[in-house]
């Protein structure tokens, strides 16, 4: 696995484009078969709820079109980490509908600036200071594989007895 992509291992072979698209129709699905009961409740001790995982996910998808226009506008830029665990501190009670409306909006606004891109933004450098130099390229393939893993997660509690 990447240590430039930490997801690389859950991407399985589609455009990267089309894992991007299908993701808020999926985590719609899952969060609909889970119901609202069961998306407040963890799984597990020390585990997300559905709908904590669905705030993550908006939450990433805010940070990921922040770092993907900080690369595109200027010269090989340093992004900035965060704790997704001390940002998961202000999940309690979101709703997994609630946290899926930001994330729609979040990711329909990324994928608006995927559609018409300038020549040469897959190349274009960013620095990660804890995972080093990469490219805008490697920040999609970052989200689609951010994307499954937390898609098999909610299936995985969809799927539970």
């Amino acid at each position: 696995m990447s240590t430039l992509n930490p997801y690389e291992g859950f991407l399985d072979g589609r455009p990267i484009e089309t894992i991007l698209a299908a993701t808020p129709v999926e985590i719609a699905k899952l969060v609909e078969a889970i119901g609202p009961v069961k998306g407040l409740e963890a799984p597990a001790p020390g585990k997300w709820s559905p709908g904590e995982i669905v705030a993550h996910l908006a939450d990433c998808e805010l940070v990921f079109g922040f770092r993907l226009r900080q690369t595109l506008a200027e010269d090989a830029p340093v992004i900035q980490p965060f704790d997704q665990d001390n940002w998961a501190k202000t999940y309690k009670g979101i709703t997994p509908d609630e946290a899926l409306q930001a994330f729609q909006a979040f990711r329909n606004w990324n994928l608006v600036l995927l559609e018409d891109l300038p020549a040469g933004a897959a190349a274009r450098k960013t620095t990660h200071p804890e995972r080093g130099t990469m490219t805008f390229q490697t920040i999609i393939e970052t989200m689609a594989g951010h994307d499954l893993n937390h898609l098999g997660q909610l299936r995985r509690i969809a799927s539970a007895e």
